[in-house]
Protein backbone atom coordinates (compact mmCIF):
# COMPACT_ATOMS: atom_id res chain seq x y z
CA UNK A 1 0.00 0.00 0.00
CA UNK A 2 0.74 3.45 -0.21
CA UNK A 3 -0.19 6.33 2.72
CA UNK A 4 -3.51 7.03 0.76
CA UNK A 5 -6.08 5.64 2.59
CA UNK A 6 -7.59 1.61 2.78
CA UNK A 7 -6.57 -0.15 -0.02
CA UNK A 8 -6.63 -3.86 -0.73
CA UNK A 9 -2.93 -4.17 -1.19
CA UNK A 10 -3.08 -2.50 2.82
CA UNK A 11 -4.36 -5.45 3.74
CA UNK A 12 -2.34 -8.10 1.68
CA UNK A 13 -0.77 -11.12 4.29
CA UNK A 14 2.87 -10.96 4.78
CA UNK A 15 5.41 -11.80 7.91
CA UNK A 16 4.68 -10.79 11.31
CA UNK A 17 7.05 -8.44 12.81
CA UNK A 18 8.80 -8.20 16.02
CA UNK A 19 10.44 -5.39 17.64
CA UNK A 20 11.98 -5.18 20.91
CA UNK A 21 11.88 -2.35 23.27
CA UNK A 22 15.18 -2.84 24.85
CA UNK A 23 14.81 -1.94 29.00
CA UNK A 24 16.59 -4.73 30.69
CA UNK A 25 14.96 -6.35 32.73
CA UNK A 26 11.59 -4.41 31.65
CA UNK A 27 12.28 -5.12 28.19
CA UNK A 28 9.26 -6.52 25.67
CA UNK A 29 8.26 -7.26 22.12
CA UNK A 30 5.30 -5.28 19.98
CA UNK A 31 3.96 -7.81 17.44
CA UNK A 32 2.83 -5.99 14.12
CA UNK A 33 1.33 -8.09 11.50
CA UNK A 34 -1.79 -10.45 10.46
CA UNK A 35 -3.51 -12.20 12.81
CA UNK A 36 -1.15 -11.36 15.90
CA UNK A 37 -3.59 -11.09 18.21
CA UNK A 38 -3.90 -14.63 18.53
CA UNK A 39 -0.72 -14.24 20.29
CA UNK A 40 -2.57 -12.87 23.90
CA UNK A 41 -2.97 -16.23 25.35
CA UNK A 42 0.67 -16.90 24.90
CA UNK A 43 1.49 -13.47 26.10
CA UNK A 44 -0.84 -13.88 29.49
CA UNK A 45 0.88 -17.44 30.10
CA UNK A 46 4.05 -16.24 29.85
CA UNK A 47 3.23 -14.06 32.27
CA UNK A 48 1.78 -16.53 35.04
CA UNK A 49 -1.61 -14.09 35.25
CA UNK A 50 -4.41 -16.53 36.59
CA UNK A 51 -7.20 -13.31 35.32
CA UNK A 52 -7.72 -10.75 33.17
CA UNK A 53 -9.60 -7.57 32.73
CA UNK A 54 -9.95 -6.80 28.98
CA UNK A 55 -11.05 -2.97 28.49
CA UNK A 56 -12.31 -2.91 24.91
CA UNK A 57 -13.73 -0.13 22.57
CA UNK A 58 -14.38 -3.00 19.75
CA UNK A 59 -17.26 -4.90 19.00
CA UNK A 60 -17.42 -7.70 20.98
CA UNK A 61 -16.67 -10.75 18.06
CA UNK A 62 -13.18 -8.26 17.92
CA UNK A 63 -12.45 -8.61 21.61
CA UNK A 64 -9.30 -10.86 22.34
CA UNK A 65 -9.20 -13.48 24.32
CA UNK A 66 -6.82 -14.13 26.90
CA UNK A 67 -7.24 -17.54 27.51
CA UNK A 68 -7.85 -17.21 31.24
CA UNK A 69 -11.37 -16.26 33.02
CA UNK A 70 -11.55 -12.51 32.64
CA UNK A 71 -13.97 -9.59 32.68
CA UNK A 72 -14.48 -7.91 29.65
CA UNK A 73 -15.06 -4.10 30.07
CA UNK A 74 -16.52 -1.82 27.58
CA UNK A 75 -15.03 1.36 27.05
CA UNK A 76 -15.19 4.32 24.22
CA UNK A 77 -12.38 5.51 22.16
CA UNK A 78 -12.12 9.33 22.13
CA UNK A 79 -11.05 12.41 23.92
CA UNK A 80 -13.85 13.31 25.85
CA UNK A 81 -13.99 9.97 27.45
CA UNK A 82 -9.81 9.80 28.71
CA UNK A 83 -10.12 11.39 31.91
CA UNK A 84 -9.48 10.78 35.94
CA UNK A 85 -13.16 9.51 36.23
CA UNK A 86 -12.55 7.01 33.49
CA UNK A 87 -9.44 5.97 35.66
CA UNK A 88 -11.22 6.02 38.52
CA UNK A 89 -14.30 4.05 36.98
CA UNK A 90 -11.60 0.88 35.97
CA UNK A 91 -10.04 0.72 38.80
CA UNK A 92 -13.31 0.08 40.40
CA UNK A 93 -13.84 -2.67 37.90
CA UNK A 94 -10.90 -3.85 38.55
CA UNK A 95 -10.93 -4.22 42.20
CA UNK A 96 -14.92 -5.89 41.42
CA UNK A 97 -13.09 -8.58 39.88
CA UNK A 98 -10.77 -9.29 42.10
CA UNK A 99 -7.99 -8.55 39.94
CA UNK A 100 -4.24 -8.84 41.78
CA UNK A 101 -1.12 -7.47 40.72
CA UNK A 102 -0.05 -10.92 39.47
CA UNK A 103 -3.01 -10.81 37.14
CA UNK A 104 -3.16 -8.51 33.69
CA UNK A 105 -5.33 -6.18 32.23
CA UNK A 106 -5.49 -6.15 28.08
CA UNK A 107 -6.62 -2.50 26.61
CA UNK A 108 -7.98 -3.13 22.80
CA UNK A 109 -9.18 0.24 21.39
CA UNK A 110 -7.30 3.28 19.92
CA UNK A 111 -4.69 5.70 21.16
CA UNK A 112 -7.16 7.12 23.72
CA UNK A 113 -8.39 3.45 25.25
CA UNK A 114 -4.48 2.65 24.94
CA UNK A 115 -3.65 5.93 27.05
CA UNK A 116 -6.34 5.67 29.84
CA UNK A 117 -6.30 1.64 30.29
CA UNK A 118 -2.69 1.99 30.88
CA UNK A 119 -3.04 4.77 33.21
CA UNK A 120 -4.99 2.58 34.84
CA UNK A 121 -3.09 -0.26 34.94
CA UNK A 122 0.41 1.91 36.27
CA UNK A 123 -1.83 3.06 39.23
CA UNK A 124 -4.17 0.10 39.89
CA UNK A 125 -2.02 -1.77 43.70
CA UNK A 126 0.81 0.77 42.58
CA UNK A 127 1.06 -1.22 39.17
CA UNK A 128 -0.14 -4.53 37.62
CA UNK A 129 0.88 -5.78 34.04
CA UNK A 130 -0.70 -4.26 30.93
CA UNK A 131 -1.04 -5.97 26.93
CA UNK A 132 -2.00 -3.11 24.57
CA UNK A 133 -4.24 -4.51 21.26
CA UNK A 134 -3.98 -1.34 19.57
CA UNK A 135 -6.75 -1.19 17.07
CA UNK A 136 -6.14 1.83 15.28
CA UNK A 137 -3.19 2.94 12.80
CA UNK A 138 -2.36 5.97 15.55
CA UNK A 139 -2.23 3.75 18.56
CA UNK A 140 0.14 0.97 16.52
CA UNK A 141 2.57 3.14 15.72
CA UNK A 142 2.23 5.70 18.48
CA UNK A 143 0.51 5.39 21.50
CA UNK A 144 0.67 1.81 22.74
CA UNK A 145 4.64 1.69 22.90
CA UNK A 146 6.77 3.32 24.88
CA UNK A 147 5.03 3.56 28.02
CA UNK A 148 3.72 7.02 28.37
CA UNK A 149 0.47 6.57 29.57
CA UNK A 150 -2.22 9.66 30.61
CA UNK A 151 -5.34 11.88 30.83
CA UNK A 152 -6.54 15.06 30.17
CA UNK A 153 -7.88 17.59 32.11
CA UNK A 154 -10.02 20.65 31.42
CA UNK A 155 -6.78 22.71 31.26
CA UNK A 156 -5.18 20.65 29.05
CA UNK A 157 -4.09 17.44 27.18
CA UNK A 158 -2.22 14.69 28.71
CA UNK A 159 -1.44 17.16 32.11
CA UNK A 160 -1.91 13.75 34.15
CA UNK A 161 -0.18 10.75 33.84
CA UNK A 162 2.79 7.83 34.44
CA UNK A 163 5.39 6.00 32.39
CA UNK A 164 4.24 2.35 32.87
CA UNK A 165 5.66 -0.20 29.94
CA UNK A 166 3.12 -2.59 28.72
CA UNK A 167 4.12 -6.65 28.92
CA UNK A 168 4.00 -6.56 25.44
CA UNK A 169 2.09 -4.95 22.31
CA UNK A 170 -0.06 -6.55 19.53
CA UNK A 171 -0.71 -4.41 16.18
CA UNK A 172 -2.62 -6.70 14.41
CA UNK A 173 -3.62 -5.14 10.96
CA UNK A 174 -6.86 -7.14 10.81
CA UNK A 175 -8.16 -4.01 13.23
CA UNK A 176 -7.28 -1.68 10.44
CA UNK A 177 -9.61 -3.27 7.59
CA UNK A 178 -12.37 -1.18 8.70
CA UNK A 179 -10.95 2.09 9.54
CA UNK A 180 -12.50 5.13 8.55
CA UNK A 181 -10.33 7.53 6.64
CA UNK A 182 -9.79 10.12 9.40
CA UNK A 183 -8.73 7.38 11.40
CA UNK A 184 -6.01 6.50 8.26
CA UNK A 185 -5.18 10.20 8.29
CA UNK A 186 -4.94 10.39 12.40
CA UNK A 187 -2.45 7.39 11.85
CA UNK A 188 -0.25 8.95 8.65
CA UNK A 189 0.40 12.39 10.57
CA UNK A 190 2.42 10.68 12.84
CA UNK A 191 4.37 8.52 10.33
CA UNK A 192 4.81 11.82 8.49
CA UNK A 193 6.76 13.50 11.06
CA UNK A 194 9.21 10.33 11.30
CA UNK A 195 10.62 11.79 8.46
CA UNK A 196 12.13 14.38 10.48
CA UNK A 197 13.16 12.70 13.29
CA UNK A 198 15.36 9.31 11.77
CA UNK A 199 12.89 7.79 9.38
CA UNK A 200 12.68 9.19 6.17
CA UNK A 201 10.78 8.04 2.86
CA UNK A 202 8.50 6.15 4.59
CA UNK A 203 5.02 7.18 2.44
CA UNK A 204 5.88 4.81 -0.77
CA UNK A 205 6.29 1.41 1.43
CA UNK A 206 3.82 -1.24 2.12
CA UNK A 207 1.81 -0.62 5.17
CA UNK A 208 3.42 -3.45 7.23
CA UNK A 209 6.89 -1.42 6.11
CA UNK A 210 5.34 1.41 7.41
CA UNK A 211 4.55 0.36 10.93
CA UNK A 212 7.21 -1.53 11.57
CA UNK A 213 9.83 1.35 10.68
CA UNK A 214 7.52 3.54 12.94
CA UNK A 215 7.61 1.46 15.88
CA UNK A 216 11.79 0.46 15.54
CA UNK A 217 12.29 4.15 15.59
CA UNK A 218 10.10 5.01 18.66
CA UNK A 219 11.80 2.09 20.34
CA UNK A 220 15.14 3.15 19.63
CA UNK A 221 14.46 5.93 21.31
CA UNK A 222 12.79 5.09 23.87
CA UNK A 223 15.17 2.44 25.20
CA UNK A 224 17.81 5.26 24.64
CA UNK A 225 16.35 7.90 27.07
CA UNK A 226 12.60 6.17 28.25
CA UNK A 227 11.82 9.35 30.89
CA UNK A 228 11.55 12.20 28.56
CA UNK A 229 15.59 13.48 29.71
CA UNK A 230 16.91 14.56 26.43
CA UNK A 231 16.54 12.52 23.58
CA UNK A 232 13.09 11.23 23.93
CA UNK A 233 11.49 14.90 22.84
CA UNK A 234 12.55 13.98 19.27
CA UNK A 235 9.23 12.08 19.59
CA UNK A 236 7.16 15.32 20.26
CA UNK A 237 7.60 16.79 16.72
CA UNK A 238 4.72 18.74 15.44
CA UNK A 239 2.94 18.01 18.81
CA UNK A 240 3.07 21.28 20.53
CA UNK A 241 1.04 23.00 18.33
CA UNK A 242 -0.82 19.44 17.65
CA UNK A 243 -1.80 19.73 21.11
CA UNK A 244 -2.63 23.12 21.15
CA UNK A 245 -5.14 22.57 17.55
CA UNK A 246 -6.67 19.71 19.01
CA UNK A 247 -7.72 21.90 22.49
CA UNK A 248 -8.46 24.92 20.26
CA UNK A 249 -10.79 22.99 18.32
CA UNK A 250 -12.92 21.10 21.16
CA UNK A 251 -10.92 17.87 20.03
CA UNK A 252 -12.59 18.68 16.29
CA UNK A 253 -9.35 18.16 14.63
CA UNK A 254 -8.16 14.31 15.07
CA UNK A 255 -4.34 14.24 17.29
CA UNK A 256 -2.82 13.33 13.79
CA UNK A 257 -4.01 16.17 12.02
CA UNK A 258 -3.25 18.63 14.81
CA UNK A 259 0.31 16.61 14.66
CA UNK A 260 0.39 17.18 10.52
CA UNK A 261 0.05 20.94 10.46
CA UNK A 262 2.11 21.04 13.29
CA UNK A 263 5.26 19.62 11.46
CA UNK A 264 4.52 22.66 8.75
CA UNK A 265 4.55 24.83 11.72
CA UNK A 266 7.62 23.43 12.69
CA UNK A 267 9.22 23.78 9.50
CA UNK A 268 8.24 27.50 9.15
CA UNK A 269 9.17 28.62 12.56
CA UNK A 270 13.03 26.89 12.00
CA UNK A 271 13.26 28.39 8.90
CA UNK A 272 12.42 31.66 10.67
CA UNK A 273 14.95 31.31 13.40
CA UNK A 274 17.21 30.67 10.38
CA UNK A 275 17.96 27.17 11.67
CA UNK A 276 17.17 25.72 8.35
CA UNK A 277 17.29 27.09 4.63
CA UNK A 278 13.70 27.48 2.43
CA UNK A 279 14.30 24.21 1.17
CA UNK A 280 14.14 22.14 4.01
CA UNK A 281 11.49 24.53 5.72
CA UNK A 282 9.59 23.74 2.08
CA UNK A 283 10.61 19.99 2.74
CA UNK A 284 7.97 19.77 5.76
CA UNK A 285 5.17 20.92 3.82
CA UNK A 286 5.62 18.60 1.15
CA UNK A 287 6.47 15.23 2.83
CA UNK A 288 2.89 16.36 5.04
CA UNK A 289 0.83 17.18 1.96
CA UNK A 290 1.97 13.53 -0.06
CA UNK A 291 0.51 11.87 3.03
CA UNK A 292 -2.64 13.86 2.21
CA UNK A 293 -2.70 15.21 5.38
CA UNK A 294 -3.71 18.81 6.31
CA UNK A 295 -0.94 21.68 5.80
CA UNK A 296 -2.47 24.92 7.23
CA UNK A 297 -4.91 26.09 10.30
CA UNK A 298 -7.94 25.74 10.65
CA UNK A 299 -9.74 28.71 9.54
CA UNK A 300 -11.27 29.77 13.06
CA UNK A 301 -8.80 29.43 15.12
CA UNK A 302 -6.84 32.25 17.06
CA UNK A 303 -2.76 32.64 16.95
CA UNK A 304 -3.15 34.45 20.59
CA UNK A 305 -5.24 31.32 21.72
CA UNK A 306 -2.87 28.84 20.27
CA UNK A 307 -0.05 30.60 22.22
CA UNK A 308 -1.51 30.50 25.34
CA UNK A 309 -2.40 26.69 25.03
CA UNK A 310 1.32 25.91 23.82
CA UNK A 311 2.68 27.54 26.86
CA UNK A 312 0.81 24.42 28.71
CA UNK A 313 3.11 22.19 26.91
CA UNK A 314 5.09 19.75 29.58
CA UNK A 315 8.24 20.72 27.96
CA UNK A 316 7.63 24.66 28.22
CA UNK A 317 10.09 25.05 31.36
CA UNK A 318 11.74 27.84 29.96
CA UNK A 319 9.34 29.89 27.66
CA UNK A 320 7.67 28.85 24.45
CA UNK A 321 9.71 25.48 23.60
CA UNK A 322 9.31 23.27 20.32
CA UNK A 323 11.44 20.13 18.78
CA UNK A 324 12.86 21.43 15.85
CA UNK A 325 15.43 20.78 12.91
CA UNK A 326 18.19 22.47 12.81
CA UNK A 327 21.76 21.94 11.19
CA UNK A 328 22.89 18.93 13.28
CA UNK A 329 19.30 17.29 13.22
CA UNK A 330 15.65 18.25 15.15
CA UNK A 331 16.53 18.97 18.83
CA UNK A 332 15.13 20.92 21.53
CA UNK A 333 14.03 24.62 21.83
CA UNK A 334 13.57 27.08 24.27
CA UNK A 335 12.60 30.09 24.99
CA UNK A 336 11.40 30.75 20.98
CA UNK A 337 10.28 34.57 21.05
CA UNK A 338 6.62 34.94 21.07
CA UNK A 339 6.54 37.93 18.58
CA UNK A 340 8.10 34.58 15.98
CA UNK A 341 6.04 32.38 16.91
CA UNK A 342 2.86 34.51 16.41
CA UNK A 343 4.20 35.74 13.46
CA UNK A 344 4.76 32.26 12.02
CA UNK A 345 1.33 31.35 12.73
CA UNK A 346 -0.52 34.06 11.14
CA UNK A 347 1.75 33.88 8.22
CA UNK A 348 0.26 29.93 7.52
CA UNK A 349 -2.09 29.57 5.29
CA UNK A 350 -5.79 29.15 6.67
CA UNK A 351 -8.11 25.37 5.08
CA UNK A 352 -10.50 23.18 6.50
CA UNK A 353 -9.13 20.13 7.68
CA UNK A 354 -11.77 17.83 7.55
Amino acid sequence: MTTSTSTPAAHSASPARQVTVGLADRSYTVHIGHGVQRLLPQVVAALGARRAVVVTARPAEQTPDPGVPSLVVPARDGEEAKDLAAVTDLCRRFVGFRLTRSDVVVSCGGGTTTDTVGLAAALYHRGTPVVHVPTSLLAQVDASVGGKTAVNLPEGKNLVGAYWQPAAVLCDLEHLKTLPEREWRNGLGEIARCHFIGAPDLDGLPLLDQISASVTLKAGIVAADERDSGLRHLLNYGHTLGHALERATGFALRHGEGVAIGTVFAGRLAGALGRIGPERAAEHHDVVARYGLPTGLPPDVCVSELVELMRLDKKATDGLTFVLDGPEGPGLARGIPEDTVSATLAAMPRKPAW
